[in-house]
């Protein structure tokens, strides 16, 4: 649906300011839970547009698209509709692990984003650009544009690299740009640090895009897909592309010649650039400089659509200017004679530290306004689409006066992503990965239904039809889970299966469930040893779900328990108005960060770099007393 711009009717319940992946996926969710709801942002035939690589998923960042599908989100369908390549990441490490990719097709991947879109009730969309915020007593009361004032009662702000964007193409080619061919948002970033947020700038980067025909193959090494159906979304089955390969090929001496004869003319290195880039993603210059003795760096070649030749070349993000983007690339095994179709650029853009929000992405100074996204400081379509459905659900329930939406790190990597961001803030773009969550074996990528959908549900972020599928995916698990364990499996039935699987032959029957736990027996053989009437490929996602909760119950009991008691860490409340810089038994460190982040639980206080153990135990004395003795307020004192 389209808002005119004629429309007399400007007044909504939630306005969302962009329509990049943390945008698409907020104005979703806002309206799904009944807030009337608008999109602007500047071009809508780009809304859901890949800016950069055309992938979702990777380590931990698949799990996180496949929570966004489980809370109602549009990623998942959009991808499974573009997927042109699938691979299932970590496959020969523990399943805590497991991490889906997903390599999509550029044009198909935002049709089916707008297509997501389309369908919400309630949903309006206008093309326009923001210049400025409402505010009425400290409070988000809606947005000017071009076309004039749009009123709402709360805004969810997703300016991406918009906000006062420049685009670098060696050190003298630099032009304000909130992405190739489109106009920066300057008023609206001056108007937010005029209004006293604290402001910084990230850089990010992209690679060069070449053309196919011009590539030798048989000088790259071909990477296919892996065949499993699987899909990101559990909710919607969409029709899949047939898949295409990726190649794999190397830089070596050839490329680091050439950027070091150039660094002087890059942008990053040449003084240009002011804004750090993700330490993770480094463009090709950083490599070179901080990894002086390795003899060559991994470069992918992925193909960017069905209908084209062009290949994202992966591994080559650069700041160079054209020409030398040309030359290096002529160094490379297959690539002597490509022919470049888009050169690679550096783009640096404001971006607001994330302490400053609460845990729902409110803006702690402006009730009402919410922030997600890149101008939080992150970097990935998937953590923005994550921040974006949470921002946007947050602003619809806070209008509908509903209770807060939050989910803590045990629940979801989305929670461990916010979390990290409000209570140990970030100095570069932050990005996403396994290591960085301490409840890795309960949130894996096969449970995200189970463990969102339900919350989903319950607070609306599902339609009718997501619902339906829920109930049907939850009683399909639970008829496997109980086939395991109320089966009992005769020996002659079992024993070839665990003579192929070198494991040892049972002489009576015993419960298929306990045959499960035996790390080298598959769930699939026991079921067809058994005589399961299980559907190949309707019961595939529940059979290997419950797969992997019968092998490792154990470790997952026990990282429960280790869930559970930092949520009595949780409980203990720690007071928002609490006097940080007056409790002179915390050290000084940890006063002045207390007071900078104002965690909302004594587990946030004790994720705080430079808050010791002896800090939270003096700290559970200081809030004793300071509840006893609260200060007096102002009219008391009258």
């Amino acid at each position: 649906m389209t808002a005119s711009l004629m429309n007399s009717d400007r007044t909504y319940d939630v306005i969302v300011v962009g329509g990049g992946h943390a945008g698409s996926e907020a104005a979703a969710a806002a309206a799904r839970i009944g807030a009337r709801t608008l999109l602007i942002t500047p071009d809508l035939a780009r809304v859901g547009q890949m800016s950069c690589n055309p992938a979702i998923g990777g380590i931990a960042k698949g799990v996180v698209a496949r929570e966004v599908d489980a809370l109602g989100g549009i990623m998942g369908r959009a991808t499974d509709a573009a997927r042109i390549q699938f691979r299932m990441l970590n496959r020969s490490k523990g399943p805590a692990v497991w991490s889906p990719r997903a390599q999509c097709d550029r044009e198909l991947y935002p049709i089916g984003v707008r297509k997501g879109l389309d369908e919400v009730p309630g949903l309006h969309l206008c093309e326009d650009m923001v210049t400025g915020l409402l505010m009425e007593e400290g409070r988000a009361a809606g947005v000017r544009a071009g076309a004039g004032e749009f009123r709402a009662r709360a805004v969810v702000v997703t300016a991406g690299t918009f906000l006062r964007g420049r685009i670098h193409i060696g050190g003298d080619a630099s032009v304000g740009a909130g992405r190739v061919g489109e106009a920066p948002s300057i008023e609206l970033a001056e108007e937010l640090e005029a209004r006293g947020l604290e402001i910084a700038r990230f850089k990010t980067g992209t690679p060069p895009r070449i053309d196919g025909r011009s590539v030798d193959f048989t000088r790259t090494e071909r990477q296919d897909g892996d065949p499993l159906d699987f899909r990101f979304s559990s909710y919607v089955r969409e029709n899949i592309p047939a898949q295409r390969p990726c190649w794999i090929t190397w830089t070596g001496a050839g490329l680091r010649e050439v950027v070091e004869r150039n660094l002087h003319r890059s942008a990053l290195f040449g003084g240009e650039i002011s804004g750090r880039g993700p330490r993770y993603c480094p463009s090709i210059e950083d490599k070179i400089i901080r990894f002086p003795d390795a003899p060559r760096h991994q470069v992918f070649l992925e193909p960017e659509g069905l209908e084209t030749t062009e290949l994202y070349v992966n591994g080559l993000s650069t700041s160079l200017p054209a020409d030398v983007q040309v030359e290096f690339l002529h160094t490379i095994p297959g690539l002597e004679h490509v022919e470049v179709t888009r050169v690679g650029y550096a783009i640096e853009y404001d971006y607001f530290p994330p302490h400053q929000l609460r845990h729902t992405l409110e803006v702690r100074a402006f009730p009402g306004l919410y922030f997600a996204g890149q101008i939080n400081g992150t970097t990935g379509y998937e953590e923005a689409a994550g921040q974006g459905l949470m921002a946007g659900a947050n602003a619809a329930l806070r209008v509908l006066g509903r209770a807060p939406f939050v989910l803590e790190r045990d629940e979801a990597y989305i929670g461990v992503l916010i979390d990290d961001l409000i209570t140990k803030g970030t100095d570069e773009p932050y990005r996403l990965f396994t290591s960085r969550a301490e409840f890795r074996l309960l949130l894996r990528q096969d449970n995200t239904s189970r463990r969102l959908g339900p919350r989903a549900r319950e607070i609306g972020l599902l339609t009718e039809m997501q619902s339906e599928a829920l109930g049907t995916l939850e009683e399909r698990e639970a008829r496997v889970r109980r086939w395991f364990v109320e089966t009992m499996i005769q020996p002659a039935d079992v024993n070839p299966l665990l003579q192929e699987c070198g494991s040892s032959a049972i002489r009576q029957s015993v419960r298929a469930s306990q045959l499960l736990k035996r790390p080298e027996v598959p769930a699939s053989g026991l079921a067809n040893a058994g005589g399961a009437k299980f559907h190949p490929a309707t019961d595939a996602d529940a059979l290997a779900a419950v797969e992997i909760e019968i092998k490792y119950e154990g470790y997952v009991r026990r990282e429960a328990e280790r869930a559970k008691n930092l949520r009595k860490q949780a409980e203990f409340e720690l007071p928002q108005e609490l006097p940080y810089e007056e409790l002179l038994s915390l050290s000084f460190e940890a006063r002045e960060k207390l007071a900078r982040v104002r965690p909302s639980s004594l587990a946030q206080a004790g994720r705080i770099p430079g808050v010791s153990p002896a800090d939270l135990q003096s700290l559970i004395l200081e809030v004793r007393r300071w509840r006893r003795n609260p200060p007096m307020t102002a009219a008391a004192k009258k």
